[in-house]
């Protein structure tokens, strides 16, 4: 134990009590709780009544290897370490013994059997205005279908409750009907899903007090890791199993619960644990040994702006690297990380050291398209690359329409190709047929060899309701124009979206918010994409062609690709994040969550992937003087950037103690920072504000208005933003005039 810090020390040898310890990115908290684990064995305690409890079979895998390596020649006997569904399943069949629960057939249904039962139940109960949409997006309705079902099964609350929190439609009420008829299928056949595993047996103890008895109080000590990810059903199961007897020690970092979509939320940690476990010791792992001081105090200063946290701060082991850290302004985040894999493939340098970790995916479909353009080897999760979605095909037939490819003479073949261009074309956006209306529709269109924009508009619409008719000319107007156009290729598709009001045709059919802007980010990130080269129709269709054979081919190494949500736990020599920008990152665009919580759950994921870095840290963001309607994230001004980096800077490779002289004003953040340094600063003083470069008042958390006095901000769109008042009314005001009356209370 000699190489521990204090801290671990005094985790390591705790007494026999509850404790919540909170353990920042990067602390080594795997090693420390396999030493704790030794050391209480060494006491004496029964390994028989020790639970070790992990999220998944990884986690429990690696933590089994850690406690062998160090248990190693010891003759200890070592605990099992468990998953909550192992826990969950053991105590399943013991109900079924204690006719509690009813039995089960065969094994746990498998991803592909709960998909296909999903699958089919949908297509039963979605009504028939989504049916097409159904049939076209079969992945994402099913995708959709099996994690709402998971999700009523992380609680005790009714499906119709989860389903108004969740901020469906109400056309997408369907899925209510989904989860009844799955369920009562499942009891007919006697089978349980993955989540039933922990659902069941926790609703089973719940509801009969007999079982609280059969399953507490067996237990001497309880150890949980990741605890911030815990939902009601584990958290419920733990306070069952420990009972009054067990000594219970969970483990988390609440400023790293991401997994909010799962049904984790961070009040399990920071206050559900204290109420219901009494009096636990509190205990933190504040020292990483990941990063350096300059990424610590960026994550520092930007979590701070969080309420719903415990005000732990990271700082840098002197053993870290120095991580360099910069943040720029580009008009393409594309073009910073094509020079950058330049640059270290000139180098010699390995692009398997670098991440590009966006918000959400459809950030990433120019920066594939450049990467693959350039031939630089690239890494991207199954199922994600951008040349392989509807859209891509979409536009891929619009602009061979504009190409002139499909102007020949009826032959069975021009006539085939012509019906798939149309059946694309004619969901891209949905045109309002039913079914067979619209395979008849793109038979007839694809009988002619040109001008079908002209035969669309000409066409007799009397017969049809009017949004289909309407939909219907819109689409003729678009085609006449692209067959017609001699605009490059991103012109093209601009017109023929705005033509056509493709993003509200995309909205009106999505599952939800998220599906819409990813969809709709896909079609403007090529266009983006092929603005940058100016193209022709069919040279920037041959361009996509090959780039998607060259995608096809499938890469082992290169530039890593992919979501923050996807990379917890993990950790790259490189990390850029690109895309902070307003309604980028922070993500905006769910207008009707509460913006104060929703901005919390941002800065927490944000402050997850800047803390993956280990050598540098690259945030890419936006000019604010570049005149498009793009701005720079607020969490660009919270990270104290100029602050962080200097501060950072000087403290990496030097003694403890004495004094810092900066340049900056230094904020209360940089004074604690430094004290754990047993340093102190010397600075300017903090200059007047500026009213010019103050952040927007609807960047504030708290503001108050001349009139109405004080409020909190509720929400916000492009143009206005709303506020609850303390007296209790709800109002909305417009941002142009927002200055007038307004003042800014706090940040």
């Amino acid at each position: 134990m000699m190489s521990l810090t204090d801290e671990q020390k005094a985790i390591v040898t705790l007494g026999y009590q509850h404790c919540v310890i909170t353990a920042v990115a990067g602390s080594g908290k795997t090693t420390t709780l396999a030493w704790r684990i030794r050391h209480l064995l060494e006491q004496g305690h029964d390994p028989e009544r020790m639970l070790i409890l992990m999220f998944n079979r990884s986690a429990r895998a690696d933590f089994q290897r850690k406690l062998q390596e160090l248990c190693q020649g010891t003759r200890l006997r070592l605990p099992e370490i468990r998953t909550y569904h192992a826990m969950g399943l053991r105590l399943y069949r013991r109900f079924i013994k204690e006719g509690y629960l009813p039995a089960f057939q065969g094994e746990v249904l498998t991803e592909q059997e709960v998909n296909f039962q999903a699958w089919l139940l949908t297509q039963q109960l979605a009504p028939e205005d989504l049916q097409d949409e159904v049939r076209r997006n079969k992945k994402e309705f099913v995708e959709t279908a099996t994690a709402f079902i998971d999700r009523v099964k992380t609680t005790l609350k009714p499906p119709e409750t989860v389903f108004e929190a969740l901020g469906f439609e109400n056309r997408h009420r369907y899925l209510l009907d989904v989860f009844h008829a799955f369920e009562q299928w499942r009891r007919d056949h006697r089978r349980i899903t993955f989540a039933d595993m922990l659902h069941e047996p926790v609703v089973a103890i719940h509801n009969n007090p007999p079982l609280q008895q059969l399953v507490g109080n067996k237990m001497d000590l309880i150890l949980v890791d990741e605890y911030q990810d815990t939902n009601e059903i584990q958290h419920l199961l733990l306070k069952y199993v420990a009972g009054e007897r067990a000594r219970v020690t969970v483990v988390g970092d609440p400023d790293q619960t991401i997994y909010e979509f799962r049904g984790a939320r961070p009040d399990f940690i920071l206050s559900r644990f204290r109420e219901e476990f009494p009096e636990p010791v509190s205990l933190n792992l504040s020292y990483t040994f990941r990063y350096g001081h300059r990424v610590a105090l960026l994550a520092n200063h930007l979590i701070a702006h969080n309420q719903d946290r415990k005000d732990v701060l990271c700082h840098s082991h002197p053993d870290t690297p120095d991580t360099d850290v910069h943040l720029t302004a580009v008009r393409e985040d594309a073009d910073y990380i094509i020079r950058m894999a330049q640059e270290r493939m000139e180098a010699g340098e390995p692009l398997n050291d670098v991440a590009v970790l966006v918000r959400v995916w459809s950030q990433s479909v120019p920066i594939e398209l450049k990467l693959l353009a350039r031939q630089i080897p690239y890494r991207i999760d199954a199922h994600k690359g951008a040349l392989f979605t509807r859209e891509m095909d979409s536009l891929m037939h619009l602009l061979a329409l504009a190409a002139g490819e499909h102007r020949q003479p009826g032959n069975e073949t021009a006539f085939r190709e012509r019906r798939q261009l149309f059946q694309q074309l004619m969901r891209f956006p949905h045109c309002g047929l039913k079914e067979p209306e619209l395979n008849a529709m793109t038979d007839w269109l694809a009988g002619f060899s040109c001008d079908w924009g002209k035969v669309l508009q000409s066409m007799d619409t009397s017969n049809l309701k009017p949004l289909p008719a309407r939909k219907l000319r819109k689409l003729g107007e678009a085609l006449e124009a692209a067959e017609s156009s001699q605009m490059p290729a991103h012109r093209i598709i601009e017109d023929y979206a705005n033509t056509t009001e493709l993003f509200e045709g995309i909205r009106s059919l999505a599952l939800t918010h998220e599906t819409a802007d990813e969809r709709i980010g896909t079609v403007t990130g090529f266009q983006r994409y092929l603005s940058t080269l100016d193209l022709d129709a069919a040279t920037a269709l041959k361009h996509l062609r090959e780039l998607k054979a060259r995608a096809g081919s499938g890469e082992q190494n290169g530039v890593h690709l992919s979501t923050i949500h996807r990379t917890k736990g993990l950790e790259w020599p490189v990390v850029i994040i690109p895309g902070l920008q307003e309604k980028v990152f922070p993500y905006t665009a769910r207008g009707d969550e509460n913006l104060a919580s929703l901005l919390e759950s941002e800065r927490r994921l944000l402050y997850v992937g800047m803390t993956r870095a280990i050598n540098s840290l690259h945030l890419l963001t936006c000019s604010d003087t570049e005149g498009d309607d793009r701005l720079p994230s607020r969490f660009v001004a919270e990270f104290h950037f100029g602050l962080s980096n200097e501060l950072g800077g000087t403290l990496h490779g030097r003694d403890s103690g004495g004094r810092i002289t900066l340049s900056e004003p230094a904020s209360t953040i940089a004074h604690r920072y430094a004290k754990l340094h047993d340093t102190d600063l010397d600075c300017p003083a903090p200059p007047e504000p500026d009213a010019n470069n103050a952040s927007p008042v609807w960047h504030a958390r708290e503001v108050e208005h001349v009139l109405f006095g004080a409020g909190s901000i509720l929400r916000e769109d492009d143009t206005s933003f709303e506020v609850r008042f303390h007296s209790g009314r709800v109002l909305n005001f417009s941002k142009k005039s927002a200055h007038l009356y307004f003042s800014a209370l706090s940040h």
